[in-house]
């Protein structure tokens, strides 16, 4: 390997690192790949790697093989390794050379480190990446976010290694320093919101529908063929079809009942509450998934708690209202997320496209929807548009399924399915549209014990009242 012919140094070989360098090889970049420890180096050589790529043991010697403007992509863990990797590699690099972050790091820290390396000549970008392991290998959804005018020097290939929906790369430029990390961030906040919903769709076809594991992946395989056709239910129809080779039951019946997750949707959910941005079903998620580790209260509330009889009989057109349903709510879920970004847009000065994002999430991301093309129209009818549902295709289906998801809901609180964030899309609709949400007692709470004032219906300004103690406190 020459000094000077490589496009572009992947800096770790693990799953998702060396998938990504093949990646680029396919695509005719020369690759170079470095790992922290050799094993994984060694690994990714025993794969049968394109042609393309070189593996590289040596640290200066990675970066001397690089072409100038070198580029440097990370696919390392977020967090304190990336500062390592910074700290190694920056020294070794010069003005106008650029490192990109393709792992989950939190916005904030992006923004440290874009201004850091600004400060020494050096282009950062945040590079959000969605779609896994397979993504990876045959074309991630790729969301970079750094300085605009450093984005001609590395859009061949993110462009190039891209999933495509129709002809168009699922990659576009983001925004500004950690606009690209946001983006991936709210993304995952909104596939957790997904990911939930399906969950209680399933507890409602299984415990209020009395349907069987197969019945309900036929279920999802038929809705895979309309308007909630997605990469999630596609594969929940898969794993309601599979059996456990040891037992002979469904695989999914065997699977603790237990979710775990990573942090990038209590990013998303922490960050609605700063931006003052309702997030409810995302909150929901995550919510759902700390208490299904609460493995030893569940048991016990279980035995101890009350529950209401079983479910009777359901009516033919049950399994087409829990359809509505879902589809209903994935709309709110998407309108949540999406005024994040509105938000997000606002308070850092980001040059965001809600369309082009919407677009890009159509392929290779784990909330691949045909759905997305629907998001992408509408912000391109109107770019400003406060909330999704304002878009008159998602307001016409909404208004269309609003009872079926009002009689899902009261169905599964009836008979105790717990069904949290279908009950926030609920909740969020019957808020947006009241007239009355009580704020103007809350108010006047406030200001009877904090003096924090209220404003009139009947003229302008704050105001506040000397309260009158008409009942004795006991």
């Amino acid at each position: 390997m020459s000094n000077g012919t490589m496009d572009i140094g992947v800096v770790g070989m693990g799953v998702m690192g060396s998938n990504l360098a093949f990646n680029m090889a396919d695509h005719g970049f020369q690759v170079a790949g470095w790992n922290r420890t050799s094993d994984l180096t060694e690994a990714a050589e025993k794969r049968n790697p394109p042609a393309n790529f070189h593996a590289c043991y040596d640290l200066k010697e990675f970066i001397g093989s690089l072409k100038k403007p070198r580029r440097v992509f990370l696919m390392i863990a977020a967090g304190a390794p990336v500062d390592w990797a910074i700290g190694e590699i920056a020294p070794l690099l010069e003005a106008g050379d650029i490192i990109l972050d393709g792992g989950n790091s939190f916005y904030a820290d992006t923004r440290r480190r874009h201004d850091a390396l600004r400060e020494q000549g050096i282009c950062y970008f945040g590079v959000g990446v969605s779609g896994g392991e397979k993504g990876a290998r045959f074309g991630p959804a790729i969301m970079p976010g750094g300085d605009r005018a450093a984005y001609e020097a590395v859009r061949p290939i993110l462009e190039g290694i891209a999933a495509r929906a129709g002809d168009a790369p699922c990659c576009t430029y983001i925004g500004e320093d950690g606009a690209g990390h946001y983006v991936k961030m709210v993304h995952n906040g909104i596939e957790y919101a997904d990911m939930q919903l399906i969950a209680e769709t399933y507890l409602i076809l299984k415990h209020v529908g009395s349907l069987s594991n197969a019945r309900i992946g036929e279920i999802f395989h038929e809705w895979n063929a309309g308007e909630l056709k997605s990469y999630l239910i596609g594969i929940t129809a898969d794993i309601f079809a599979e059996q456990d080779a040891e037992t002979g039951k469904a695989l999914v019946d065997i699977i603790v009942d237990r979710a775990g997750q990573k942090g990038t949707g209590r990013w998303t959910s922490l960050e609605a509450l700063q931006c003052g941005v309702d997030l409810s079903m995302i909150s929901a998620a995550c919510n759902a998934r700390v208490l299904s580790n609460l493995t030893e209260e569940r048991a016990h509330a279980g035995a101890v708690m009350s529950a209401p009889a079983a479910a009777g009989e359901v009516g033919a057109d049950f399994i087409e209202a829990v359809r509505r349903s879902l589809y209903t709510a994935k709309i709110v879920a998407y309108a949540q997320g999406f005024s994040l970004y509105r938000a997000a847009k606002e308070e850092f000065g980001w040059s965001l496209d809600f369309g082009k994002i919407a677009s890009i999430f159509r392929a290779g991301c784990i909330i691949q929807a045909e759905f997305l093309q629907r998001i992408t129209d509408a912000y391109e009818r109107e770019p400003n548009l406060k909330n999704l549902m304002f878009d008159d295709f998602f307001l016409s289906s909404i208004n269309a399924n609003m009872e079926s998801l009002r009689g899902t809901v009261c169905l599964a609180v009836q008979h105790g399915v717990p069904v949290p964030a279908l009950s926030a899309a609920m909740q969020y609709i019957d808020a947006l549209r009241s007239g009355q949400l009580g704020a103007n007692l809350i108010q006047a709470q406030r200001d009877y014990f904090g003096a924090h004032t209220f404003e009139r219906t009947d003229k302008a300004g704050s105001f506040h009242h000397q309260w009158q103690e008409h009942y004795p406190k006991e």
